[in-house]
């Protein structure tokens, strides 16, 4: 059975203060054993140190939101791999919608993070979806098979498997960009029948062991009331978690949703 995995994704959310405080709610409240349910924050970068100090003694992992896929050099502003593997980050969040539409980067761009993300130890939360229109235009199968070919493009399976601190380092979310931060959702069906072609993809492309041990989150206005009926469907191995993972009142209850599924 694969692990149930919640990630909350502060995006560029929080201060100093308020970031530590919520870490430390929600490390005081999640189990120490990792037996169960895999859990993550993603705070923004600044406070990357400061949330980790929160984590520390507990099971909750700390995730990165970007990275660069250099090494190091003359990129004024970006952060490599290696930095934030210095700073005891587990996993990166790769491919997120709002850095395709927004800030612009390509399926070649995520490629040579997730490349160099994985190459330096890094777990990777690698996110692909659909707009509104690509959904109604019946093009949502057609658009994740090219996220994720894009985004893997290059790697063979025994990369993509075999973890950071007993993680697997692939690690998917599927997210409809018309369902974040809209307070749409897709239904538990459509999330499903997503996750599903995810899978099969991956089978496809790295074979049915790797596809079988892969975890496919579902991302898009994940919130308690909604939670237990989209972590029921048999291809939904967790959630990655926006709005509703900067206050633990509503992060936590989805957490406990995860752990009432194993």
């Amino acid at each position: 059975m694969r692990r149930p995995f919640v990630a909350g994704n502060w995006k560029m959310n929080t201060t100093a203060a308020s970031g530590c405080e919520l870490a430390r709610a929600i490390a005081e409240a999640v189990p120490t054993s990792r037996d169960a349910v895999d859990v993550l924050v993603a705070p923004p970068l600044p406070y990357l140190d400061c949330v980790d100090d929160e984590l520390a003694k507990s099971a909750v992992m700390l995730g990165a939101q970007n990275c660069y896929h250099e090494k190091e050099g003359a990129f004024t502003g970006e952060v490599s791999p290696q930095m934030l593997a210095d700073l005891d980050v587990d996993y990166v969040i790769l491919g997120h919608s709002e850095r395709r539409h927004i800030l612009g980067e390509t399926d070649e761009d995520i490629n040579k993070k997730v490349t160099a993300a994985l190459a330096a130890g890094l777990g990777v939360i690698l996110c692909v979806g659909e707009t509104l229109e690509e959904r109604e235009a019946g093009q949502t199968n057609e658009v994740l098979a090219r996220q994720l070919s894009g985004g893997l493009k290059g790697l063979a399976a025994d990369q993509l498997a075999g973890g950071v601190g007993g993680n697997d380092d692939l690690v998917l979310a599927y997210e409809p960009v018309w369902a974040i931060g809209t307070g749409k959702t897709a239904t538990p069906e459509m999330a499903q029948e997503a996750h599903a072609f995810l899978r099969g993809k991956l089978a496809e492309g790295w074979g049915d062991d790797l596809a079988a041990a892969t975890r496919i989150q579902y991302g898009g206005s994940v919130k308690p009331a909604n939670a237990a009926e989209l972590l029921a469907q048999p291809d939904v191995d967790g959630a990655l978690v926006g709005g509703a993972s900067l206050s633990a009142e509503n992060f936590l209850p989805i957490v406990e949703a995860a752990f009432a599924q194993v």
